[in-house]
């Protein structure tokens, strides 16, 4: 029985370190990793070089602009503004950032992934209706909301998901991303505006259309908002 419970308990430990192990952005071994473009006597973690600790400033942890609001007259409606790594250097090696996303009416944050991160959503102003799709493995359920100023949503890691601004004015949200660089696919973009393009074949079957239907697609302006 002894032994038992001491193999049970070293595979729960096991388990344990593990599931550390496996985290998206690995946790930083320093106290700050502030981003540099110039490799010359930096350190090379997380993607990006690190600037000599010694030579930081409380500018290399500050973004500001984010309450400006940003244009969406654009083919989509909408304008996503980072705050990743690149955009503000202290967040390097330090596994999060943000986004503020700006609809017209009627606006949409096309159908996306981040490949990296997992996004909680919240909107500030205006209505939106939100959702995502899980895996195949669950039968690609899809989950959906009408999200009101206040209201907060979780799109996991890997999960197709959208926003739409269905109210009658302006909405507003922020996003926090689980990665100091989360990524993004926008699918109809990926698809369709691969380069080089994407066989027409391969897509027409994938989605059971026509060969013609896929090569129209293929040539129309695919925006990146």
């Amino acid at each position: 029985m002894t032994r038992s419970f001491q193999l049970s308990a070293s595979l729960a430990l096991l388990a344990l370190v593990l599931s550390f192990a496996d985290a998206y952005d690995p946790s930083p071994l320093q106290d700050i990793c502030v981003a540099v473009n110039e490799p010359s006597n930096a350190l090379f973690v997380n993607g990006k070089f690190c600037k000599n600790p010694a030579l930081s400033t409380a500018n290399d942890f500050l973004y500001s602009g984010l309450q400006v609001p940003r244009s969406t007259a654009n083919p989509v409606g909408s304008t996503v503004t980072p705050v990743f790594a690149d955009q503000l250097p202290g967040l390097n090696t330090l596994g999060i950032s943000m986004a503020r996303i700006d609809f017209g009416i009627g606006g949409l944050n096309p159908p996306h992934t981040h490949p990296r991160g997992t996004e909680i959503l919240l909107v500030l102003e205006g209505t939106l209706y939100v959702g995502f799709v899980t895996s195949n493995q669950l039968n690609n359920t899809f989950f959906e909301k009408i999200l009101h100023p206040g209201d907060v949503f979780v799109f996991p890691i890997g999960m197709i998901h959208f926003q739409l601004n269905v109210g009658k004015t302006n909405a507003v949200a922020i996003a926090g991303l689980s990665s100091q660089n989360p990524g993004v696919i926008t699918v109809a973009n990926a698809l369709f505006n691969a380069k080089p393009p994407i066989s027409p074949e391969v897509l027409a079957k994938g989605f059971q259309v026509d060969e013609k239907f896929v090569e129209e697609l293929q040539k129309k302006f695919w925006y990146y908002n």
